[in-house]
């Protein structure tokens, strides 16, 4: 995997986090800004996706296996859509916080997916 991507995905998914945290403390929903932001780290997630599989097709494998490396790659790619449909049918605070909640979610997926590919080993 490229570790600069794992990083920036990881970075951009806490920063989505704490605005939309700000925005559940300031008592909005999520607005347009806050699904261009979400438009913003779905795109990384999609590039690492392809990335990871084209790794996988090109014959190179996770240190703890496949098919785990597999279904942390679709659900990192998938949490953040996944929690912006979702703040769509919440249009309170709760619908912001659940976006928040999301991208901590993603920024410990691309942790994991590090270590799956053998990141942390040496």
């Amino acid at each position: 995997m490229i570790d600069a991507l794992t990083v920036a995905i990881a970075a951009t998914a806490l920063a989505l986090a704490a605005w939309c945290g700000w925005a559940t403390y300031r008592d909005q929903p999520t607005k347009d800004w806050h699904f261009i932001g979400m438009a913003l780290v779905s795109l990384l997630g999609i590039a690492q996706l392809v990335i990871g599989c084209v790794q996988l097709a090109r014959g190179q494998s996770p240190d703890q296996g496949t098919a785990i490396f597999v279904a942390y790659l679709l659900g990192a790619s998938a949490c953040i859509p996944a929690t912006g449909f979702m703040s769509l049918s919440e249009r309170t605070r709760w619908g912001s916080a659940t976006v928040a909640a999301g991208g901590i979610v993603l920024a410990v997926l691309e942790v994991r997916l590090f270590d799956i590919w053998g990141g942390g080993s040496a």
